[in-house]
Protein backbone atom coordinates (compact mmCIF):
# COMPACT_ATOMS: atom_id res chain seq x y z
CA UNK A 1 0.00 0.00 0.00
CA UNK A 2 1.62 3.09 -0.71
CA UNK A 3 1.33 6.06 2.35
CA UNK A 4 3.22 8.35 0.30
CA UNK A 5 -0.39 10.48 0.60
CA UNK A 6 -1.26 9.78 3.57
CA UNK A 7 2.64 10.89 4.87
CA UNK A 8 2.39 13.75 2.79
CA UNK A 9 -1.58 15.09 3.89
CA UNK A 10 0.52 14.96 7.72
CA UNK A 11 3.42 16.93 7.05
CA UNK A 12 0.94 19.73 5.62
CA UNK A 13 -1.23 19.49 8.23
CA UNK A 14 1.58 19.85 11.16
CA UNK A 15 2.54 22.59 8.87
CA UNK A 16 -0.36 24.21 9.16
CA UNK A 17 -0.47 23.58 12.92
CA UNK A 18 2.45 24.81 13.70
CA UNK A 19 2.05 28.60 11.62
CA UNK A 20 -1.19 28.84 13.11
CA UNK A 21 0.31 28.11 16.61
CA UNK A 22 3.68 30.77 15.60
CA UNK A 23 1.11 33.19 14.87
CA UNK A 24 -0.62 32.85 18.03
CA UNK A 25 2.31 33.08 20.17
CA UNK A 26 3.31 35.81 18.39
CA UNK A 27 0.04 37.66 19.07
CA UNK A 28 0.31 36.45 22.68
CA UNK A 29 4.07 38.11 22.92
CA UNK A 30 3.49 41.34 21.38
CA UNK A 31 0.57 41.89 23.64
CA UNK A 32 2.78 41.92 26.63
CA UNK A 33 1.06 38.41 27.99
CA UNK A 34 4.25 36.55 29.02
CA UNK A 35 5.75 39.50 30.31
CA UNK A 36 5.52 38.48 33.86
CA UNK A 37 5.95 34.16 32.90
CA UNK A 38 8.96 35.21 31.34
CA UNK A 39 10.49 37.04 33.91
CA UNK A 40 9.51 34.00 36.35
CA UNK A 41 11.69 31.69 33.98
CA UNK A 42 14.31 33.91 33.38
CA UNK A 43 14.85 34.70 37.43
CA UNK A 44 14.58 31.26 37.97
CA UNK A 45 17.45 30.00 35.40
CA UNK A 46 19.39 32.92 34.32
CA UNK A 47 23.52 32.73 35.42
CA UNK A 48 25.66 35.37 36.45
CA UNK A 49 29.85 35.12 36.93
CA UNK A 50 28.24 35.16 40.33
CA UNK A 51 26.17 32.82 40.83
CA UNK A 52 27.36 29.73 38.47
CA UNK A 53 30.79 27.67 37.99
CA UNK A 54 33.23 29.29 35.33
CA UNK A 55 32.85 25.98 33.62
CA UNK A 56 29.35 25.50 33.20
CA UNK A 57 29.19 29.19 31.88
CA UNK A 58 31.18 28.49 29.34
CA UNK A 59 29.88 25.14 28.14
CA UNK A 60 26.89 27.23 27.85
CA UNK A 61 28.42 29.74 25.99
CA UNK A 62 30.07 27.18 24.22
CA UNK A 63 26.71 25.49 22.79
CA UNK A 64 25.27 28.86 21.92
CA UNK A 65 28.42 29.79 19.70
CA UNK A 66 27.95 26.65 17.93
CA UNK A 67 24.05 26.77 17.18
CA UNK A 68 24.58 30.32 15.98
CA UNK A 69 27.35 32.97 12.94
CA UNK A 70 29.55 30.65 11.20
CA UNK A 71 29.62 27.45 12.84
CA UNK A 72 26.38 26.98 12.60
CA UNK A 73 26.94 26.78 8.63
CA UNK A 74 29.58 25.26 8.75
CA UNK A 75 27.54 22.22 10.86
CA UNK A 76 25.27 23.19 7.59
CA UNK A 77 27.38 22.29 4.46
CA UNK A 78 28.36 19.35 6.67
CA UNK A 79 25.34 18.36 7.21
CA UNK A 80 24.02 18.73 3.59
CA UNK A 81 26.50 16.96 2.77
CA UNK A 82 26.04 13.90 4.32
CA UNK A 83 22.00 13.69 3.90
CA UNK A 84 23.28 14.08 0.38
CA UNK A 85 24.84 11.04 0.67
CA UNK A 86 21.57 9.27 2.34
CA UNK A 87 18.98 10.53 -0.43
CA UNK A 88 20.26 12.75 -2.82
CA UNK A 89 20.56 15.98 -3.78
CA UNK A 90 17.12 16.90 -3.22
CA UNK A 91 17.28 16.01 0.13
CA UNK A 92 20.57 18.35 0.64
CA UNK A 93 18.91 20.85 -1.17
CA UNK A 94 16.02 21.35 1.21
CA UNK A 95 18.27 20.98 4.21
CA UNK A 96 20.52 24.19 3.34
CA UNK A 97 17.67 26.03 1.60
CA UNK A 98 15.07 25.59 4.98
CA UNK A 99 18.26 26.87 6.94
CA UNK A 100 18.74 29.65 4.82
CA UNK A 101 15.00 30.86 4.68
CA UNK A 102 14.14 29.75 8.17
CA UNK A 103 17.32 32.31 9.32
CA UNK A 104 16.47 34.81 6.66
CA UNK A 105 12.53 34.50 8.15
CA UNK A 106 13.91 35.25 12.06
CA UNK A 107 16.12 38.23 11.11
CA UNK A 108 13.21 39.70 9.25
CA UNK A 109 10.62 38.96 12.08
CA UNK A 110 12.90 40.11 14.85
CA UNK A 111 13.14 44.05 12.99
CA UNK A 112 9.57 43.60 12.84
CA UNK A 113 8.88 42.91 16.42
CA UNK A 114 11.33 44.63 17.80
CA UNK A 115 11.10 42.93 21.10
CA UNK A 116 14.01 44.05 23.52
CA UNK A 117 16.46 41.43 25.63
CA UNK A 118 16.00 40.45 28.92
CA UNK A 119 17.81 42.90 31.29
CA UNK A 120 17.91 41.12 34.71
CA UNK A 121 21.58 40.51 34.33
CA UNK A 122 24.25 41.34 32.29
CA UNK A 123 24.34 39.48 29.00
CA UNK A 124 26.95 36.25 28.80
CA UNK A 125 27.00 36.16 25.23
CA UNK A 126 27.11 39.22 22.44
CA UNK A 127 23.91 39.95 21.07
CA UNK A 128 23.20 42.63 18.44
CA UNK A 129 19.29 42.73 17.33
CA UNK A 130 15.82 41.90 18.77
CA UNK A 131 15.07 38.95 20.78
CA UNK A 132 11.55 37.69 19.31
CA UNK A 133 11.85 35.32 17.78
CA UNK A 134 15.20 33.29 18.87
CA UNK A 135 17.13 32.85 15.99
CA UNK A 136 18.94 29.95 17.71
CA UNK A 137 15.67 28.10 18.43
CA UNK A 138 14.75 28.28 14.84
CA UNK A 139 17.65 27.39 13.02
CA UNK A 140 18.34 24.04 15.68
CA UNK A 141 14.50 23.32 14.85
CA UNK A 142 15.03 23.78 11.14
CA UNK A 143 18.39 21.71 11.28
CA UNK A 144 18.10 18.81 13.59
CA UNK A 145 14.39 17.86 12.83
CA UNK A 146 14.96 17.88 9.21
CA UNK A 147 17.93 15.64 9.37
CA UNK A 148 16.10 13.56 11.82
CA UNK A 149 13.19 13.23 9.19
CA UNK A 150 15.87 12.56 6.23
CA UNK A 151 18.07 9.86 7.97
CA UNK A 152 18.23 6.57 7.25
CA UNK A 153 16.21 4.32 9.60
CA UNK A 154 19.66 2.95 11.16
CA UNK A 155 20.53 6.51 12.09
CA UNK A 156 16.89 7.54 12.42
CA UNK A 157 17.12 7.10 16.82
CA UNK A 158 20.57 8.49 16.93
CA UNK A 159 19.08 12.00 14.75
CA UNK A 160 16.49 11.86 17.00
CA UNK A 161 17.97 12.01 20.23
CA UNK A 162 20.36 14.76 18.44
CA UNK A 163 17.68 16.66 17.27
CA UNK A 164 16.03 16.65 20.76
CA UNK A 165 19.64 17.37 22.39
CA UNK A 166 20.15 20.28 20.36
CA UNK A 167 17.11 21.82 20.89
CA UNK A 168 16.92 21.75 24.31
CA UNK A 169 20.22 22.75 25.26
CA UNK A 170 20.19 25.82 22.87
CA UNK A 171 16.92 27.02 24.29
CA UNK A 172 18.85 26.88 28.06
CA UNK A 173 21.59 27.83 27.16
CA UNK A 174 19.79 31.15 25.27
CA UNK A 175 18.00 31.66 28.40
CA UNK A 176 20.55 30.79 31.04
CA UNK A 177 22.98 33.43 29.29
CA UNK A 178 20.23 35.99 29.70
CA UNK A 179 19.96 36.57 26.48
CA UNK A 180 16.55 35.21 25.74
CA UNK A 181 13.14 35.02 26.94
CA UNK A 182 11.43 31.96 27.04
CA UNK A 183 8.30 32.67 25.00
CA UNK A 184 11.60 33.78 22.17
CA UNK A 185 12.33 30.04 22.29
CA UNK A 186 8.99 28.76 22.02
CA UNK A 187 8.61 31.02 19.38
CA UNK A 188 11.52 30.26 17.20
CA UNK A 189 11.20 26.79 17.71
CA UNK A 190 7.70 26.94 16.06
CA UNK A 191 9.24 28.96 13.24
CA UNK A 192 12.03 26.39 12.46
CA UNK A 193 9.52 23.37 12.67
CA UNK A 194 7.68 25.16 10.11
CA UNK A 195 10.37 25.45 7.90
CA UNK A 196 11.52 22.12 8.57
CA UNK A 197 8.17 20.75 7.67
CA UNK A 198 7.99 22.60 4.93
CA UNK A 199 11.04 21.62 3.52
CA UNK A 200 9.96 17.59 4.44
CA UNK A 201 6.85 18.48 2.29
CA UNK A 202 9.09 20.14 -0.54
CA UNK A 203 11.18 16.98 -0.39
CA UNK A 204 7.90 15.07 -0.52
CA UNK A 205 6.68 11.81 -3.00
CA UNK A 206 9.22 12.26 -5.45
CA UNK A 207 12.13 11.18 -3.15
CA UNK A 208 9.88 9.49 -0.09
CA UNK A 209 10.35 5.88 -2.34
CA UNK A 210 14.25 6.49 -2.52
CA UNK A 211 14.57 7.60 1.46
CA UNK A 212 12.33 4.66 2.37
CA UNK A 213 14.35 2.00 0.78
CA UNK A 214 17.69 3.74 2.31
CA UNK A 215 16.17 3.46 5.66
CA UNK A 216 15.73 -0.43 5.06
CA UNK A 217 19.35 -0.87 4.52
Amino acid sequence: MNTAPNRTAIIRNALIASLLLFVLVSAVVMAGLVDGLDRQISAALVMTVDNAPRWWILFMQGVSWIGGGLPRWGIVILLCALVWHWCGPRCAAALGGASLLANFASSVLKISFGRPRPDLVPHLDHVGSAAYPSGHATSAAVVYLLLAWLAPQRWRAAACALAASMIILNAFSRIMLGVHWASDIVGGTLLGTAFALAAAWWVGPRSAPEIGALREK
